[in-house]
C-alpha cells in the first residue's frame, strides 16, 4: 500500500470518528424559587495594611516599567497582593478576627504621585466569632487620600452568602513614606 493511500485512509478514518454523533444527556434539577429572608449584618473592624518591615501583611507583585524609578509606596500601575489582619480595634493588640485575604489585590490606579488610589478585589474572612467561616467580597474603587470613603461590597459565602452592601472606611493611621495603615471599616451587608 502506498504512503498516501494510507495517509487518506487514516484521515478519512479520523474524519469519521470525529462526525459521529456522540448520545448524553445534560442534567439539571430546578428547584422551586423559595423566598428567604434578607437579614442586615453590620460589622466594625479595622484593616491593618503593613508595607514595610520584615513580615509585610502586603507585597508588590508587578509593577509597570514606565514606573520604575517612581519611589512612591504605591506607584501607579503596580499590583499588590494582601494578606491582611482585621482586629476588633485600632491598636496593634486588638484581638486579630479575621484577614483581608485569599486572592486580593491592590492595583495602583492614580498618576498624581501626590494622591494614592487603589482598584481593591479583597475576600474578607472571618476566623473568629458567630461569623467564623465566613466572607464578604469587595471590588471597587478606593481614594485613599480621601478622608471618608465607601467600598461596593459583591459577594459572600457562609453567613454572607448572596451579600451586597457597601463599606464605609475611615483612615485611622497613614504613613505617607512606606505605606503602613491602619483603616476602620464600619459594613452594611444585605443576605440571606
Amino acid at each position: 500500500m502506498e504512503r498516501g493511500s494510507l495517509v487518506l485512509r487514516l484521515a478519512l478514518t479520523l474524519l469519521t470518528v470525529a462526525a459521529t454523533p456522540t448520545h448524553c444527556s445534560y442534567h439539571s434539577h430546578t428547584l422551586p424559587n423559595v423566598h428567604h429572608e434578607e437579614k442586615v449584618t453590620r460589622l466594625h473592624f479595622y484593616l491593618f495594611d503593613i508595607i514595610s518591615g520584615d513580615k509585610p501583611s502586603a507585597v508588590e507583585v508587578a509593577r509597570s516599567n514606565s514606573t520604575k524609578n517612581d519611589s512612591s509606596a504605591t506607584p501607579f500601575g503596580s499590583v499588590w497582593a494582601i494578606d491582611d489582619p482585621l482586629r476588633e480595634g485600632p491598636e496593634a493588640t486588638s484581638k486579630v478576627i479575621g484577614n483581608a485575604q485569599g486572592w486580593g489585590l491592590y492595583v495602583s490606579s492614580v498618576q498624581d504621585e501626590t494622591k494614592l488610589g487603589l482598584v481593591m478585589y479583597v475576600d474578607f474572612g472571618f476566623t473568629e466569632g458567630k461569623f467564623k467561616g465566613s466572607s464578604f467580597s469587595v471590588f471597587s474603587r478606593n481614594p485613599v487620600t480621601e478622608t471618608n470613603r465607601e467600598l461596593a461590597v459583591v459577594g459572600g459565602r457562609g453567613r454572607f452568602r448572596m451579600a451586597r452592601g457597601f463599606a464605609k472606611l475611615k483612615t485611622s493611621y497613614l504613613n505617607v513614606t512606606n505605606g503602613d495603615a491602619i483603616i476602620e471599616y464600619k459594613v452594611t451587608l444585605i443576605h440571606y
